[in-house]
């Protein structure tokens, strides 16, 4: 059996307020390993206390690639992700070193690692009827009919996101199959590099939910209103972009529009942050490679620590 000699690479995974970016930024001072950021949020400047984007002082001490690369008017996708992890990962590589990536964002490790599924041009016409229904029907009817076709893809799109309803509608009509399977598939492409994957997985998800309470809250108090207001100042950013679609800013953007008071605002800021953890962990529990690793275990740092060791030395 010829043994393989692919580059190395560190995928660091789990659902937000887990910790994941205190254990990278603690990997790295033992470890020959950069750190590249897996964050649909973080590539956005200027979405800094929502995202809760590590502060300067951290990324001056611990730099993380893929942070604050991308204004928020302009949408970034997973094939620009993949595009970019990869040059990251190659520079990283050629200077010697092991590249930790570390982050949220599963779509963007899948997309990374297996490829994208070639989808379907959009379909103007398809398009134009969808809008119709759903001016007469209202976008939340036609998210109900994508709960009954593609469960998967209507659990991770709001009942009144009604770009990526209608392109999930779409591909489902012009394909006869799942945007979520399709997505789920790859390209089937090789990647060059041989991964080691971490998964914070907490046991207790009742402990979870309190970090997540209570991150929401520090993130409220240190300005993510102030935030938003200097946001819509611009003029030129609304609440269907990906930036602004961002679990936060979006309540964030209503709220400041006047759609809820500030006691619905944080419980729905709170309730969809719990929202995307559960979607998460359901993805990393589909990761079967991936070593799971409890964040409230005291002895976390060490056992992560364990698995590089092993790993770098070529043992596992």
């Amino acid at each position: 059996m010829s043994l393989d000699r692919r580059p190395l690479a560190i995928f660091l995974m789990g659902p937000t307020a887990s910790g994941k970016t205190a254990l990278a930024c603690q990997l790295s001072e033992r470890f020959p390993v950069d750190l590249v950021s897996v964050d649909s949020a973080l590539v956005y400047r200027g979405l800094d206390i929502g995202s809760a984007k590590p502060d300067a002082a951290t990324l001056a001490r611990y730099p993380h690639a893929l942070i604050d690369i991308r204004d928020p008017a302009s949408p970034y996708s997973a094939a620009d992700f993949r595009a970019d992890a990869t040059l990251a990962m190659q520079a990283i590589t050629a200077r010697g070193r092991v590249p930790l990536l570390v982050g949220g964002t599963g779509l963007y490790f899948r997309a990374l690692q297996r490829g994208l599924s070639a989808l379907p041009e959009a379909d103007p016409a398809v398009r134009e009827r969808l809008t119709a229904e759903a001016q007469v029907q209202g976008w939340p009817a036609l998210h109900r009919r994508l709960a009954a076709l593609d469960p998967t893809a209507a659990a991770r799109i709001g009942p009144n996101d009604a770009q990526r309803l209608q392109r999930a509608l779409e591909v489902i009509e012009l394909t006869g199959r799942r945007l979520s399977e399709q997505q789920q598939g790859g390209s089937g492409e090789f990647f060059p590099w041989r991964v080691l994957k971490l998964a914070l997985l907490p046991d207790d998800r009742s402990r979870l939910h309190a970090r997540i309470a209570e991150r929401f809250d520090a993130i409220v108090a240190a300005g993510l209103l102030r935030e938003v207001r200097t946001l819509r100042a611009r003029g030129d950013l609304h609440a269907d972009l990906p930036a602004i679609r961002a679990v936060g800013y979006r309540q964030a953007w209503e709220h400041l529009d006047g759609r809820t008071d500030f006691a619905t605002f944080r419980d729905h800021g709170i309730f969809a942050t719990r929202q995307l953890a559960k979607r998460q962990i359901t993805w990393l529990r589909s990761e079967l490679d991936a070593r799971a690793l409890d964040p409230d275990r005291d002895d976390l740092r060490s056992r992560a620590e364990d698995a590089l060791q092993l790993f770098l030395a070529g043992s596992i």
